[in-house]
């Protein structure tokens, strides 16, 4: 077996503070960059896109080839892991995912009943298998999928709800069949990271976008817990992978940290960076957390952002990023700013 190039994200996730940081962006591929808007009207929607390998490919390396990032994300959604279980998810345009929403435990237990859940996901797989074939070899390739409280939030609401109630209020009146709903979630979640660990992801991020509304009770049994899980799931079948967990909730980030499973905690903008780096093991890397209003504002907002986290985690392992995803709204120029404001520091 051949080891793989020394990728500067990778020697970071391994515990070494590298300068410059290397830097890549949540949602890099998207609406902001116009050869994407091109091909996704080619794809005819949106999940046609993320199940065509051809334009899969292709709009994951769109934002490689224009500003040469040290990481490329696989192209895809949190959603096809319920999709890939059988419930119905489409895509309203400029209004967001919709999906038939689940209610009971017997909604759960019919999850995935009739189709193994990766032989739906073989295309995504198969994304990720080409893009490691086509990436320049110094580009880290991620793959991801959603944390189960954040997919479970849209798969009992429908849709995104405002703080997640419909999610809460069913933990609530109901623990059993969320307790179950989270479960299967785990199990899909592990089978399709290894998946895309074998097809040749070098590291994974787990999103826990939902996070910040957790209410403290169910951090550790709906959060912390399953995320732990996945992760001890993922290392006990690949013992080398490495994982990336984002929790948006900065809240939670230093219970995250202490647990001790992730190799890289993600910090969302609305921590402070100096105070959430300043609580995290020596060698326990980090990544974020730029508002990603700044990078649409630029100029002189934009740097003082950029300056606060490298002055905070200089001297430590630490990954360039957003504390979310880019907006659609962003400049190009201003992506080009920030990359070279970061790699010129």
């Amino acid at each position: 077996m051949t080891s793989k190039p020394a990728r500067t994200l990778l020697r970071v996730l391994d515990g070494e503070a590298v300068w410059p940081q290397p830097i890549w962006l949540m949602r890099q591929a998207g609406r902001y960059l116009p050869e994407y808007r091109e091909t996704r009207g080619e794809a005819g929607g949106f999940l046609e896109l993320c199940y065509n390998p051809d334009f899969a490919v292709e709009v994951t390396l769109q934002p490689i080839r224009r500003f040469g990032f040290d990481a490329s994300i696989l192209f895809s959604d949190i959603l096809v892991v319920p999709h890939a279980l059988g419930q119905h998810v489409w895509f309203e345009e400029g209004e967001g995912p919709r999906l038939d929403p689940i209610a009971t435990l017997d909604d759960v237990k019919r999850l995935g009943d009739t189709k193994d859940p990766l032989e739906h996901l073989a295309p995504v797989i198969e994304t990720v298998r080409r893009l490691r074939a086509e990436l320049p070899a110094e580009t880290t390739l991620l793959g991801f999928c959603g944390a189960p409280w954040t997919l479970a939030s849209y798969m009992i609401a429908g849709r995104s709800s405002p703080e997640q109630a419909p999610l809460r209020l069913a933990a609530y009146r109901d623990p059993a069949f969320v307790a179950a709903l989270i479960e299967r979630l785990v199990e899909t979640s592990i089978r399709y990271l290894v998946a895309q660990i074998d097809a040749g992801a070098d590291a994974v991020q787990i999103f826990e976008s939902m996070g910040t509304s957790l209410p403290p009770p169910m951090v550790e049994s709906h959060s912390l817990g399953p995320l732990q899980r996945i992760v001890t799931g993922v290392k006990a079948a690949r013992p080398e992978a490495k994982v990336i967990v984002f929790v948006r909730g900065g809240g939670h980030l230093h219970r995250l940290a202490q647990a001790g499973f992730a190799d890289a905690v993600g910090i969302d903008w609305q921590t402070d960076i100096a105070q959430a780096v300043a609580g995290l093991p020596a060698g326990l890397a980090s990544q974020g957390n730029l508002d990603p209003w700044r990078l649409v504002a630029g100029g002189r907002a934009l740097e003082e952002g950029i300056d606060a986290i490298l002055d905070a985690t200089r001297g430590r392992p630490h990954v360039f990023n957003l504390g979310h995803g880019i907006e659609k709204t962003t400049p190009i120029a201003h992506v080009e700013a920030m990359i070279a404001r970061v790699r010129g520091a």
